[in-house]
């Protein structure tokens, strides 16, 4: 963990780099030393159907909703989530100047009983 989902409006298409923002994100999820490597998941779901605001076209949105295994002190999620936020908005910047957009950023706890998983990538990381 985390999962980062990103949502967002299809009139975007043409203004986001997802190649390179994931990238950022996933660097950043690394960098606070929070969370394992191989937990990481990052994916975009373009919404084709969404209306924002009074239904202005050119309004535009970005949801990115990070979901993190239960058990962390909340002010370390917190400072997590700060630099993710951080990130994302740099990201985002160029596209915000010049778009009517809205940015959201939520990160949620999981379960921790009704929460399962299986992963052999820890193990694959583990013997490099």
């Amino acid at each position: 963990m985390p999962h980062f989902i990103m949502e967002y409006s299809a009139n975007l298409d043409d203004d986001l780099d997802i190649p390179a923002l994931f990238e950022q994100l996933n660097n950043t999820a690394i960098a606070t030393g929070v969370f394992p490597i191989g937990g990481i998941r990052t994916r975009a779901v373009r919404c084709e159907h969404y209306r924002i605001g009074e239904g202005d076209p050119e309004n535009t949105f970005v949801h990115l909703t990070a979901k993190v295994g239960s058990g962390r002190d909340p002010e370390v999620l917190k400072a997590a989530a700060d630099k993710v936020f951080a990130t994302f908005t740099e990201c985002l910047q160029l596209v915000f100047d010049k778009r009517y957009m809205s940015i959201g950023f939520e990160m949620t706890e999981l379960h921790p009983v009704l929460n399962y998983k299986q992963n052999n990538i820890h193990q694959k990381l583990a013997s490099r």
